[in-house]
């Protein structure tokens, strides 16, 4: 659950159709380097760096959205944003359960 001041700060997944501006003979995601030979760019990209070691304020698990400082579990069970801690909803007279 995110709040609407912080739906602008989401990223946005790669889902771009791999064949739009390339042959169709050559494998998808992988790149020839001199000095490495074969490489995968998704698992070779220091981008993914910023995501490591965060944890969630409450539960203390790690987040797989960057940006957030709560879990999605510990976020729906407060009523609160995921990002910023602002309330959202009103959880006291009902019963918020994970399964």
């Amino acid at each position: 659950m995110v709040c609407d001041k912080c739906k602008t700060k989401l990223t946005k997944l790669i889902g771009v159709d791999p064949y739009r501006n390339k042959p169709h003979n050559k494998p998808v995601g992988v790149t020839k380097n001199k000095a490495t030979g074969l490489q995968n760019k998704w698992l070779g990209s220091e981008k993914k760096a910023g995501i490591v070691g965060v944890k969630c304020k409450i539960c203390k698990q790690s987040l797989h959205q960057v940006g957030s400082h709560y879990c999605q579990n510990c976020a729906f069970q407060k009523g609160i944003c995921a990002m910023c801690g602002k309330k959202i909803t009103d959880v006291s007279m009902s019963r918020q359960t994970v399964v």
